[in-house]
């Protein structure tokens, strides 16, 4: 699609510095680590994931969007096949692909090799919206994978495919951000959508808590099946964020690159 990149680009950046600004400004938890060191980190690691995925763009040669334009092209997946609306195709695709990253999530806690790589997003001291973008180069290769396939079977419209796209980057930078919200309007919104309270539950230190909560956008997902804790046992204030073994490192590069290889 035209300017697709661009546009993701731009919608990124704007929510990325929207939240940062609010979350400086209401913040919900004090911060245990010195933001700059994080920071540095967890975009370290976004530039080193950005280089990734232009690399299986250069080798596939296709990510996520150009699988639909490719599937479009040969009439491949599902909704190419059944010619229906177009707001209906992109309405289930959107929600079909945000089911798919919950069930993926929830797979990526249960499979000790993949918790090894997750455990790179978990290992962050504080939760802010920088967190969002803090993975391991290796998981976002193989959650791209698992895209691209998913794209071929369904075969969206490349619209519903970078609609997902922004809403996802979107929707996780919220849930991630140290943000103080009123709680009727948390109450309201989780009804839906993932909060930022709901989704720390899941980056607690207890087990039963990181078990939970897997949503990045819809909240349905955990309510459904049983995945839902409303709220952390230790309090937000109170709990501890992160791993239970875990120090400073986390706020290093090199470590938060080597930590999937480590016995712990």
């Amino acid at each position: 699609m035209e300017n697709e990149a661009l546009i993701r680009l731009s919608v990124f950046l704007g929510l990325f510095a929207l939240l940062a600004l609010t979350e400086a400004a209401l913040p919900r938890r004090a911060r245990r680590v010195p933001r700059s060191r994080r920071w540095l980190t967890n975009w370290g690691l976004t530039v080193i994931n950005t280089a990734t995925l232009r690399l299986m763009a250069l080798l596939l040669p296709l990510l996520a969007v150009g699988a639909a334009l490719d599937a479009a092209r040969g009439g491949w997946g599902l909704f190419n096949a059944l010619a229906w609306p177009v707001w209906v195709e992109v309405a289930l695709a959107i929600l079909i692909l945000d089911f798919a990253i919950w069930a993926q999530h929830l797979i990526t806690h249960k499979v000790p090799p993949l918790w090894r790589l997750h455990r790179v997003h978990h290992a962050d001291r504080d939760m802010d919206v920088t967190t969002a973008i803090r993975f391991h180069p290796v998981e976002i290769a193989l959650s791209m994978g698992l895209k691209i396939g998913l794209v071929y079977l369904l075969g969206p419209a490349a619209l519903a495919v970078v609609l997902f796209e922004i809403i996802l980057n979107g929707t996780a930078m919220f849930n991630h951000a140290n943000l103080r919200l009123p709680l009727p309007l948390d109450r309201a919104l989780r009804l839906m959508l993932v909060t930022p309270d709901m989704h720390r539950v899941h980056h607690s230190v207890h087990r039963h808590e990181h078990d939970s909560n897997y949503g990045f956008s819809l909240s349905i997902w955990d309510r459904l099946f049983g995945t839902y804790v409303a709220q952390p046992t230790d309090g937000h204030e109170a709990m501890t964020v992160g791993l239970r073994w875990q120090d400073d490192r986390p706020a290093r590069l090199g470590w938060s690159l080597r930590l999937p290889f480590f016995r712990k």
